[in-house]
């Protein structure tokens, strides 16, 4: 009953500039090019996806998220809101 997400980048540095930003502090990861993370509260990935779609514009990136094992969708500006508000509908709590 988690949710997956995906960040993935052709360009050095912008998802850690992106992570940075997005949690308001100095982000180290591995890997400059690939960052996954399991929310265990599915919940909480609204909130990374929201962002991400609000400014999507500002940084060379794409986002993957798996609600279902096996299965990843990517985000846009087409499907971010619906993916949100299915996310609180799956998961009422």
């Amino acid at each position: 009953m988690s949710v997956t997400v995906n960040l993935y980048s052709n360009e050095k540095s912008e998802i850690k500039r992106f992570l940075s930003s997005f949690y308001d502090e100095n982000i180290n990861i591995d890997n400059d090019l690939k960052w996954e993370h399991c929310f265990e509260n599915p919940i909480e990935s609204a909130d990374i996806i929201g962002v991400f779609i609000d400014n999507n514009e500002n940084f060379k990136i794409n986002m993957w998220v798996s609600l279902d094992e096996g299965f990843f969708i990517n985000i846009t500006d087409f499907n971010a809101d619906k993916i949100i508000r299915y996310l609180y509908e799956r998961y009422p709590y």
